[in-house]
């Protein structure tokens, strides 16, 4: 059976790689060549068309070749520079933001832009001939040539700012932000107040079930619940998941039970690769905004800032969600359990936020308290009560390991002070946390006179 989202997905990976958008243009780069020469050998030039090139056999060649060696070696020059910032990033950042610079469409585009003009140049320039008998000389093709030389200059000097955009710290964090709140928001679903909630059955009912084992290993990028529904609904059993998107499948483990058989075909539904991938894998762009503050916080860096900056970005995802309703995971056909599947919640997915990150500031005052500071923000914007309790905990967390790791007795009482806020802010909703809005803006003011 056929895996029309595992295609997809192939696709989606393959089109996104650092090769593909300059291949594509140098093909058609090549076609549009031989197509110009075409039309110049069967219809000619007409006169009115006085702004394509009149010159002859020897202009067209030097024009030609100055094209295509120029273009050549800035395109050599585009790729260095790539190369560097991709160092940097990979040092600064972490290895798992390449990918980022190399599916960005800005920088495969100019790198198009280049190599098609080079391939588009030499195609041409070996049509030209200067034979007494039959000289040729292709004049719309020598036009278009000029006409992307002027291109590649203009996408040199776009790519120079784009690239130094895209190294910058605070643009790093919003694009993953986006891709971490896109993520958010296709998982979750609207709020609704008729919704019970499907619960899952005891572990002992899968008990004697027939057990799926790995066939081989890697991450699982991708499950495809509506076909794993439709086969455990067309074999009339119940199945259990024990994998979810982004988890490390080993070979050999116990990955799915059957009860009271497995279905066929499970591994149609289940897609594995040698990376994780943003999509179903909720916690993927946290993780990778996590390592970013990590590294910033790490003794070799000490960058508090940028720590900031994340803990910002994932207040701002939390407070995106509000009270937006997480799948259970559980899926009853005619009123029969056919499908169980582990699902990120909000305890885990709060965990992968900040659980990185206080246990590398905890040393830090500006970090432990902004962390509070977002808490209290985020617990105003939440109304249901297991997910207060979750802000609850963490604020607990970092409370806890500032004062085991902050020394200073000013620093200590700031902490103590913003805890207060978030509890008081858990207990009396909106109008607590005007209130802490309220004493926020004192302190920045009586900070400014300070300085």
């Amino acid at each position: 059976m056929k895996n029309i989202k595992r295609l997809a997905l192939r696709s989606r990976m393959i089109t996104r790689e650092f090769w593909f958008v300059p291949a594509v243009m140098t093909v058609l780069a090549l076609i549009l060549a031989e197509t110009g020469i075409n039309m110049e050998e069967k219809y000619g030039v007409p006169e009115s068309l006085n702004f394509v090139y009149g010159g002859g056999e020897t202009g067209s060649r030097s024009l030609l070749s100055a094209i295509a060696g120029s273009s050549i070696g800035v395109a050599g020059t585009v790729f260095s520079i790539t190369i560097a910032a991709l160092s940097y990033a990979a040092g600064s950042m972490g290895p798992r933001l390449l990918e980022n610079f190399t599916s960005d469409r800005g920088n495969q585009f100019t790198l198009g832009t280049f190599i098609s003009t080079f391939a588009f140049s030499l195609y041409t320039l070996r049509a030209v001939t200067g034979s007494n008998d039959q000289p040729f000389v292709p004049h719309y093709n020598v036009t278009f040539a000029l006409a992307l030389g002027v291109a590649c200059v203009g996408m040199l000097v776009y790519y120079l700012a784009h690239i130094t955009r895209s190294i910058n710290m605070t643009q790093i964090a919003n694009l993953l932000r986006n891709d971490m709140r896109s993520a958010l928001m296709h998982a979750t679903l609207e709020d609704d107040p008729d919704h019970d909630g499907a619960t899952a059955p005891p572990q002992e009912f899968w008990l004697g079930g027939e057990t799926l084992h790995a066939p081989s290993s890697g991450y699982l990028q991708l499950m495809d619940t509506e076909l794993l529904l439709k086969l455990a609904c067309d074999a009339q059993v119940a199945l259990l998941l024990h994998v979810r998107p982004g988890d490390y499948v080993f070979p050999n483990s116990v990955i799915a039970v059957g009860v009271p058989r497995l279905p066929e075909n499970v591994m149609d539904a289940l897609t594995l690769g040698d990376r994780r991938t943003v999509g179903q894998d909720l916690e993927y762009s946290v993780r990778q905004l996590a390592e970013v503050a990590a590294r910033a916080l790490s003794p070799g860096v000490n960058d508090p800032v940028t720590a900031i900056d994340i803990i910002d970005r994932f207040g701002d995802a939390l407070c995106s969600l509000q009270d937006r309703r997480w799948p259970d995971g559980v899926y009853y056909h005619d009123h029969q359990l056919r499908l169980v599947v582990p699902v990120t919640d909000f305890d885990g997915l709060t965990d992968s936020m900040f659980h990185m990150i206080r246990q590398y500031g905890k040393s830090s005052p500006s970090v432990m308290l902004r962390m509070l500071e977002v808490l209290g923000t985020t617990a105003s914007c939440l109304t249901d009560a297991e997910r207060r309790g979750v802000i609850r905990r963490h604020a607990g967390l970092v409370r806890e390991d500032a004062l085991r790791g902050i020394e200073n007795s000013g620093d200590r009482a700031d902490i103590e002070d913003r805890y207060r806020d978030v509890l008081n802010t858990l207990a009396n909703g909106p109008v607590a946390e005007v209130r802490r809005a309220a004493r926020h803006a004192v302190r920045q003011a009586q900070g400014d006179r300070a300085d």
